[in-house]
């Protein structure tokens, strides 16, 4: 190698003391197990995971790509992180298992990463939902005469039942979410800006983070504060936009530490509300408080959907419905995938089981120029358990608890 060469992997795994995991080593071994169990049942000599939920799920280390490569490598010997230069020793402090670091110097780098960790495998699993065109090509080359397996429906599936562990740690993240959205509340005011909401509301959250965790990434945490014809999208963006008396709003919490996200929405009125959005506002409260109600062990999905679509049908308001009733929570974030095989939607099967955790958040949007416009949804997080379910959201909702007063002594902001 001469002076201006450079190695393609370095060793940054003794750069700083590794910080305290999110979960503890049994809960992490656990994880990385039920992932050899299923290598072993179906011959498949090695799994390279690319996604941030499956990594960070599988070592508790979050990565931040920025046009680069990362992965892990489970065998049924070892767990390996696959991260670049860039991030220094961060991967390795945090990945449950081992690190290997490749360089920038040449875009083969991070394949010759993966050649010293998977040496000898005929079958290789890959997240099918993942992997790009351009990926699956360069593994190809990389690794030729490979059987592909895919690794993300197995995956997912063993990340729909949670353990005690991931459970406590998404019920501590509701309380901050409930606390974001007192927040919210707290800074709601006839000329405030949907921005200066929002941003009230994320300080407070992760400022509660960091307490609860002291040695959390802080990262990703945010929330949705839309206004008027601004709440007619679930994820519709904040704006400058600011409250006018008798302004539809909603609140949307999302706290998130370790890769966990959770979720607290609400509908909530400026001040006011009128006959026709009260009307609209109770019937959507029924559905959801109807929907918590069948979040038990036993039901089919498809069948909550359905039950709940008779509500809305017997108010003509089916045609208002925008997406599914709910979905499940764990590793998650609004960049990244969350497990689609638990949805409640007419076009999923799966059986709820305890150890599931999943949201109820029924929503229905009245096109502008209609009495009662604007978009309606509530959210509760809930714990399927062995008997029924446990709701871990203690937020209020409906017209006797969040339609915003006046702000005594405060006055209006002003327009600049």
């Amino acid at each position: 190698m001469t002076a201006l060469e450079r190695p393609a992997l370095v060793d940054y795994r003794k750069n700083g003391k590794p910080p305290k995991p999110t979960f503890s080593a049994k809960e992490m071994q656990r994880r990385q197990d039920n992932i050899r169990g299923w290598m072993a049942r179906n011959s498949v000599d090695a799994a390279l995971f690319t996604s941030y939920h499956n990594i960070c799920y599988l070592s508790d280390f979050l990565y931040c790509s920025f046009g680069r490569k990362y992965g892990l490598v489970i065998t049924q010997d070892n767990a390996t992180s696959v991260s670049a230069a860039i991030d220094g020793g961060q991967p390795a402090r945090r990945s449950f298992g081992d690190n290997i670091t490749y360089t920038d110097w040449s875009k083969n780098n991070y394949f010759t990463a993966l050649k010293g960790l998977i040496k000898g495998a005929k079958r290789i699993g890959i997240e099918f939902d993942h992997v790009t065109l351009d990926l699956r090509k360069a593994l190809q080359e990389a690794f030729p005469n490979i059987d592909w397996v895919d690794a993300a429906a197995p995956s997912m599936r063993l990340r729909m039942i949670k353990s005690d562990e991931e459970i406590r740690h998404i019920s501590k993240m509701t309380k901050i979410a409930d606390l974001g959205g007192a927040a919210c509340v707290e800074a709601i005011s006839i000329g405030a800006a949907e921005h200066e909401v929002a941003l009230h509301s994320t300080a407070a959250m992760v400022r509660e983070i960091a307490r609860v965790w002291p040695q959390a990434e802080l990262m990703d945490t945010w929330t949705w504060f839309q206004s008027g014809i601004n709440t007619d999208g679930a994820h519709n963006p904040v704006t400058s936009r600011r409250i006018k008396r008798g302004d539809i709003l909603s609140l949307n919490c999302f706290p998130m530490a370790a890769g966990y996200y959770v979720a607290l929405e609400r509908t909530l009125f400026a001040e006011t509300a009128s006959k026709d959005h009260l009307r609209l506002w109770e019937i959507n409260c029924r559905v959801h408080d109807e929907g918590k109600k069948l979040l038990v062990p036993g039901k089919k999905c498809s069948d909550i959907a359905k039950a709940l679509n008779e509500i809305y049908a017997s108010h003509d308001l089916l045609k208002y419905r925008t997406f599914g009733y709910g979905h499940s929570f764990g590793v998650l974030c609004h960049y990244y995938g969350r497990e689609g095989g638990l949805e409640l939607r007419e076009d999923c099967h799966t059986v709820l089981e305890p150890g599931m955790v999943v949201s109820m958040e029924p929503m229905i949007m009245i096109p502008e120029g209609q009495k009662g416009s604007g978009g309606y949804r509530e959210h509760d997080i809930l714990v399927i358990t062995e008997k029924g379910n446990r709701n871990i959201t203690a937020f209020p909702y409906g017209p006797e608890h969040l339609i915003i007063p006046a702000k005594k002594g405060r006055k209006p902001a002003k327009r600049k």
